[in-house]
Order: structure tokens, then sequence, then C-alpha cells
């Protein structure tokens, strides 16, 4: 039974007034089985189809004697025509608001729940855990909009105390320790398998780092049972020199304080100075920190340049976040890592979540603390000097590094179709210069789904796809622009056909299931664009199939030389073309140290190893 707010008493003058006045700043209670809900929430048309369905999140029980004796008291007052219209609307506005709730709120959006506050049932925000006016701004839409149910969801999801509450919830997800299945590989060598068991009695809670371990120990299995002195250099390899782990407080906008964690991992400097990216996401942590800089590590012995490993980051969420707080947090985040960095210690560069803009605040905080511009940070540069093509070479590489292996094939790209993952820097450069090889690039894709266009990607669409992605747009928009592209939610490209697979989105992102389902779409070759995207289980099934994978150590090789012909090189001035060059020799250059060494220790050149 719906009542007015109020309590329940004898129907009066006064009491029509208040139910009016509630009616006009749209607040209702409802009471449904001797329990109040308070919905704030703007009036509805009427719903014929509403029924007496009990409200989500509240448990049904019997009304007490003294409700039903309340209830049976006004209904017996005669009301007046007028008064009894007037009551009649309100019940329906109010049946139809709760019929909303229940069935598109609650199923729909879950982003709310029922609960007691003071004895009286309310409609909480799930990550909040606030209601009605504690937000910032309003979330359920009584704001005088038209589209009152659609606008209180957009409202509350726009509200600022809601979107700090849910950046903290993320960041806090990976404080918590969940124990993952470990997928242990079976290796042919004892010796090599002792390796990966102190990995993981060292290290149990870092998956991420383990799986790292596992594929280069058993990449290594050959090496390592012609030599047994290798098994002590593998053991030291394993133990970073140096981990860093550090406070970073900043200030936002409203003069609140935040407090996040900072990483930076200095894995091995046989070789030389380190070199790695920084990551801002709110998945990072210790465990991710060490996987990425011991990849960084072994790329960087690959490239032509005697460089060490490291990388690093933050549980940061830049996204979201205006410039002045950007700047803030990366300044703080300076503070502290600025005495391990240096062109003979450490030089971070770009990577997940960071671009030109973090960039250019941590190295203009980095040249105030250190008080000289000795180096400088390998990234897109707008104020400092660098080449032109430092963005795009991650992306080039892979290209470059597909191509080298194509030609010993007797092959080329011109022609074939091309399936890539990710939509930012890497995976947009990609498709680049797959459209200038000749090739036929159909996918991209982000967190919500990919994007297929059976046509293929030219430079215009390119550009188009780039505007979607900087507005913040979703891949979707592109699809209405051109009828012969579809959208997919909430899934990966990998059933797609193809002939050659670019996965750059993230680690792990192809798994098992993905891998059958790119051997079915008839894929032969695999190059690797972001660091580990393919989990164990994945990897051997791409290799039962004869499947080549060129892993990323080897193909993002080309993001280190950039960088390092910055630094090195006097002439910065070059042309695209001078660059591009440098770039192509350097990915040769590191493609037949690559087949040197699996011909020295028994690898044929069309073996998957």
């Amino acid at each position: 039974m719906l009542l007015p707010a109020g309590g329940v008493g004898m129907s009066s003058a006064m009491d029509d007034m208040n139910l009016i006045q509630q009616a006009q700043r749209h607040q209702l209670v409802v009471r449904e089985l001797g329990e109040e809900i308070d919905l704030e929430i703007g009036p509805g048309e009427d719903d014929p189809a509403f029924d007496h369905n009990p409200l989500m999140g509240v448990q049904a029980r019997e009304s007490s004697a003294e409700e039903h004796d309340n209830k049976q008291m006004v209904a017996s007052q005669p009301p007046t025509e007028d008064q009894d219209m007037t009551k009649t609307q309100q019940v329906k506005r109010k049946k139809k608001v709760v019929k909303r709730w229940r069935e598109e709120w609650a199923d729909t959006y879950k982003w709310a729940y029922v609960d007691l506050k003071d004895g009286t049932a309310r409609i909480f925000c799930s990550v909040c855990r606030e209601y009605g006016r504690k937000h910032r701004r309003n979330p359920y839409g009584n704001e005088g909009s038209r589209n009152m149910q659609m606008s209180a969801l957009e409202e509350h999801n726009n509200s600022l105390l809601h979107k700090e509450a849910l950046r903290l919830q993320m960041a806090s997800k990976d404080k918590i320790i969940v124990e993952k299945p470990i997928y242990v590989k079976a290796l042919m060598s004892k010796t090599a398998g002792s390796i990966v068991e102190a990995a993981l009695k060292r290290d149990p809670h870092e998956p991420e780092f383990i799986q790292s371990v596992q594929e280069v120990v058993h990449a290594l299995e050959r090496v390592i049972s012609k030599n047994s002195n290798y098994v002590n250099t593998m053991e030291r390899l394993l133990e970073p020199e140096r981990t860093i782990i550090f406070r970073v407080p900043w200030i936002d906008d409203r003069g609140e304080t935040h407090v996040n964690r900072g990483f930076r991992v200095h894995f091995n400097q046989t070789l030389g100075p380190c070199r790695g990216g920084l990551r801002f996401h709110p998945s990072m942590n210790l465990g991710i920190a060490k996987f990425l800089s011991f990849e960084q590590t072994l790329k960087n012995a690959l490239s032509p340049y005697r460089l060490g490993g490291s990388s690093g980051g933050t549980d940061f969420d830049p996204s979201g976040k205006t410039d002045s707080e950007i700047m803030r947090f990366c300044q703080s985040f300076m503070n502290e890592l600025y005495r391990y960095l240096g062109p003979d210690k450490d030089l971070p560069s770009e990577e997940m979540g960071v671009g030109t803009r973090e960039m250019g605040y941590l190295y203009g905080q980095y040249r105030r603390l250190a008080g000289h511009s000795q180096g400088s940070f390998t990234g897109p540069r707008v104020n400092w000097s660098g080449s032109s093509l430092r963005t795009e070479a991650t992306g080039y590489g892979l290209v470059f590094f597909a191509q080298l292996i194509l030609a010993d094939m007797n092959k080329e790209l011109k022609g074939l179709r091309c399936v890539v993952s990710g939509s930012g820097k890497i995976a947009m450069h990609v498709l680049e210069k797959l459209i200038a090889y000749g090739a036929l690039p159909i996918t991209v894709s982000d967190s919500k789904g990919y994007l297929v266009d059976e046509d293929g990607f030219d430079f215009m669409k390119i550009s188009f796809l780039r505007d979607i992605k900087a507005q913040h747009r979703s891949l979707r928009d592109y699809s209405k622009t051109y009828a012969r592209s579809k959208f997919y939610d909430q899934a990966k490209p990998w059933n797609e056909r193809c002939d050659v697979a670019f996965p750059c989105a993230s680690q792990n992102e192809l798994d098992q299931s993905d891998a059958i389902n790119l051997v079915n779409s008839g894929c032969r070759i695999v190059i690797e664009g972001s660091n580990m995207p393919c989990t164990p289980e994945a990897v051997d099934v791409l290799r039962k199939a004869n499947v080549l994978v060129a892993p990323s150590m080897a193909t993002g090789v080309g993001g280190v030389v950039a960088g390092e012909l910055e630094l090195k090189e006097c002439n910065l001035n070059w042309s695209p073309e001078e660059f591009e060059s440098k770039l192509q020799e350097a990915m040769k250059q590191t493609y037949q140290r690559v087949l040197k060494a699996a011909s020295d220790f028994g690898y044929q050149k069309e073996s998957p190893e």
C-alpha cells in the first residue's frame, strides 16, 4: 500500500498541503509491507502493468495489527472529489516510480541497493555507500530534467563523490591479495624446473611475474641444460637489484588529500644504465612492476645498445582527472623518485596511462629538483627536443619485424588480412604502417568490445578513430559513419578471419579459447605488441598448431632504439624517412640476433619455438 510521507493519521487540509508540497519537490516515501524507501526521483506516467511485486532488496513481512488499524482509519475518511483525484494521481505516480526502480535500475544498472538507515530503508549507491542528497550532485535525477530515469543514472555517475568512491574502490581491489591459480608448465629439465620452483616459493602472490619467469625459463631450457653455470646466473637474474615502493600524497581540485602508491624496480644494470616505462593504472602493483621490468631487461639486452632494465608506475588513475590534478600528482610522484634517476642511473619512458602531458609534468619537476637538464625522459616531447617519430617507433617496429619474418618465408604483408587489438598509441601506429605496406587491417578494440571493418581501415578512417578516442567516445560511433563496419560488445577480435595477428592491448589478453579461435580463423603468425599478451595455455595451443609467435621482448625493441637514438645521437633533426631507416636497420639487427641464437641451440627457422 502507498501512503504519503509524514505518518498515517486523520485526513485534513494540512495533510493535503503537505502532499502537494512533497509532490512538487519530487520527494516520495514508499511504504511497502511496513517498510519505507526514500525515493528522491521525479514523477512518471501511470503504468497499468504495475502489480504488487515486492521492492528490490526489501524483505517482505506481514504488517502489524497497528498498521492495519491505521490503514482502516485512513480508508474510513470520506474525502472530497478534488482530494480523491489528487491522491489518485499521486498514487499512480508513486507506482510508476517504484516500477521503474525495481525493474530497470536494480536489474540493469546494478549500482544501488536497499539498506536500513536509522530504522528506515533507503536506496544507497553501491560504490560510495551514500544515499539521497549526500552526493555532491543529486544522484536520483530530481533536478527537473524531462527523462527522470535516465538522467538519474547520468547524474549519479557524474557526481564527484561517486567518481572518487569508484576510484578508491578500483585502487583498493589490487591491494587485497586474491589467490590466483598459477599455471605451471612441465619442463623437460629438472634443473630448469628448480628455477621456476624457487621463484614460486619466493613470490607466490605475484602471478604476472611468475608467468614471465616461466616463459623465459621455458625458452632458455636448452641453453640452461648445456651449461649448469647458467642456473646460478638465472637465480641472480630473477631477483631485482633494487625495489622502490613509496607514498604519493596529492591534493585534488576540491582541496581533499589522497594517497597513492608508487613503484620503481631496477631489475638489472649489468649491461648499463636502466631504461623502462612508467604505468599509471589502478591495477598497478609490485608483481606487475617486477614483471614489466624483467621483460624490459631482456628487451633492452636484445637491442643494439648496452642497457639495463627497469619499470614502475603507480595505482593512480589519470582518467577523469583535470590537468591541474595530474600535474600535482606527477610533481609529488617525482619528489620521491628523482633521486634514483639520471642519464647514468635510470630514465623512464611512457607506458599505459602516461603520455605527453604526464611526461611533461614529470620531466619539469625532475629538472627543477635535480638542478640540471642532463639527459631527458624517453617519451613524446612537446617543449623539449626529440625525434619526430618517437611515439611511432614501437608500433612501426612491430610491422618491420613481421615483414622480416614474412620475407624469410618468401612472402610479404601486401594483401594480408591483419587483426589488431587495442586502440592506443601502439595499435594506431601498427595500423598506419600496415596500410603503408599494403596490408588490410580490419579490427581495433577497447575494454568495451571490438570493431571490425570488412573493407579495412585507411588513413582517413584512422584519423576518425583517433578523434573518437581523443573525445573519449565509444568505438561504436565508428559504425554509425561506416555502414560496412560492426561493433561487438564485450568480445575480442580473435575469431575474425586473418593471416597475421597483432595483440597490442594488455598482458594476458589472449587466453586459451582465444588462441583456438585464432587458429580456426586461419592465422599463421602472431606478433606480440603489448608485454606478455598471451597466457601460457594460449602459447601452447598456438605452438601445437604451428603458428609462429614473435615474442614482445624482440618485437618491441623499436621503442628502446628510438629513445637511445634521441639521447646518444647529435643530429636530432632527422626527417621521418631518415629516422625510419635507422629504426628498420636496428630491427633487422635484432631479428638476425634472434635467428642466430635459435640456430646455435638447435631450433629450426620454421619451428614455432
